[in-house]
């Protein structure tokens, strides 16, 4: 079982302890969830990637057209391949972030999550369920 590390930092002394700065704690981490193990489908991860929205837009990265590849090696290790809206989108690291989380949180072993920019991504790339919801015919 391994460890997992907490850091605080402590700004004022505790009273009578005469210790300042950075403290930590080990707490013993809890097993992966009972899928680790099991073989992931291209179904199962785009199934996950769906409740992943771009914060700016009520609409999930996958109906948006920004998953551009999934491959899974070894059962349980994910490679995806994604773009953004716009190379300047300032919430890129916190959607590849949550694509991450969204993977490993079904069985994923490992997941590198690429963003990439060629094609650019363009309307043309959202699924009809997605047009319809931002009113774009």
């Amino acid at each position: 079982m391994g460890m997992k590390k907490i850091i605080s930092i402590r700004k004022d002394e505790p009273e009578g302890t005469g210790d300042k700065g950075v403290s930590f704690k080990k707490f013993d981490k809890e097993e992966k969830a009972e899928k680790s193990g099991v073989e992931l489908t291209q179904d199962d991860v785009y199934k996950s990637l769906r409740e992943v929205y771009d914060p700016e837009i009520p609409v999930s990265i996958v109906d948006l057209g920004l998953i551009y590849d999934v491959i899974i090696s070894s059962g349980s290790n994910v490679n995806i391949k994604m773009t953004l809206t716009t190379p300047g989108c300032g919430m890129g690291a916190m959607i590849a972030q949550q694509a991450e989380t969204a993977v490993r949180d079904i069985g994923a072993d490992n997941v590198l999550v690429e963003v990439v920019w060629d094609p650019p991504w363009n309307p043309d790339m959202m699924s009809d369920e997605a047009r319809e919801k931002l009113g774009i015919t």
